[in-house]
């Protein structure tokens, strides 16, 4: 059935488009300025011709950004970084939302609080530093997943999805003979697909974006990230691009266009896996953040 419009609703209507249109503009110069660099030859760049299309379009740079080690070490490294880190999170995420989200359970309120207090205030850097410290794993990967194993945020969306799972399920589940951890994987986790996609997603471009937890636990250039491999990049450490450029290659090489090349490298995989969590992503914030 349609809806007539009033005149004042119909004008908010198209000031919500024309904001969300610049905004969305805004957001996206910056993206094509990047690409358009990191594809333009190097002569365009020097002379600042490029903006939002290629001029004189060449992959050289991402050839050269291939053939350098340390960016595909760093890679890896990210990759194992975001693997066992989103792993750990989800599981303790999961396991520990479930319970929580049972009313009867005793002690639930100030458990909550604590989860919440931890959201607002926050443990201060130099202490956190110093108990990674004293436990050992500076310059290792356990400093990149141990201190952010849960995230309070992502746990009361959780919580709230899980509210709203039909509790008769649970109660025949335990008729049949199903213990807590048997109902969370055969029934919890199959009916929350929606919000675990969501968390999933939330962890792991938090792992692969992440930037201050490896410039503070991190020293050791070998064990670096695709983030710390940028800064170093972008403070003009040329040194990796240059050792696996031929010598034709790197009298030609212009340091922004690598910086921008590199910065598509990182970013084209998160790019690339978005659009199949889309639907989940959308659907999980959603119903995460309702409750019945």
């Amino acid at each position: 059935m349609y809806i007539k419009q009033t005149k004042g609703e119909r004008a908010f209507d198209v000031f919500n488009l024309i904001l969300l249109t610049l905004l969305g503009i805004a957001a996206l110069v910056p993206i094509l300025h990047v690409v358009s660099g990191s594809l333009s030859s190097p002569a365009a760049i020097t002379h600042n011709k490029v903006f939002l299309w290629p001029v004189e379009p060449t992959l050289e740079h991402f050839k050269l950004v291939a053939n350098t080690d340390a960016f595909w070490k760093a890679g890896w490294m990210t990759i194992q970084v975001v693997l066992i880190g989103t792993f750990i999170n989800m599981c303790l995420t999961v396991f520990a939302s479930y319970p929580l989200s049972k009313l009867h359970l005793r002690g639930r309120k100030p458990l909550l609080l604590f989860v919440i207090f931890t959201m607002i205030f926050q443990a201060p850097m130099i202490p956190v530093y110093m108990m990674v410290k004293e436990l050992d794993m500076l310059n290792t990967l356990w400093a990149l997943v141990i201190p952010g194993a849960i995230s309070a945020f992502n746990m009361i969306l959780c919580i709230t999805f899980f509210r709203s799972l039909p509790e008769e399920l649970f109660e025949a589940a335990k008729v049949d003979g199903m213990n807590d951890y048997r109902i969370v994987l055969s029934i919890v986790v199959p009916l929350s697909k929606p919000i675990l996609f969501t968390l999933l997603l939330f962890y792991a471009v938090g792992h692969w974006n992440s930037y201050m937890t490896p410039l503070l636990y991190i020293n050791d250039r070998s064990l670096q990230t695709l983030q710390m491999y940028l800064y170093f990049l972008m403070q003009g450490s040329m040194s990796d691009i240059a050792a696996g450029a031929s010598a034709e290659s790197s009298l030609s090489m212009v340091p922004k266009a690598l910086e921008m090349a590199t910065i598509v490298l990182a970013t084209l995989p998160i790019v690339i896996l978005y659009p199949f969590f889309q639907k989940h992503f959308v659907k999980g914030a959603t119903l995460g953040s309702v409750k019945e």
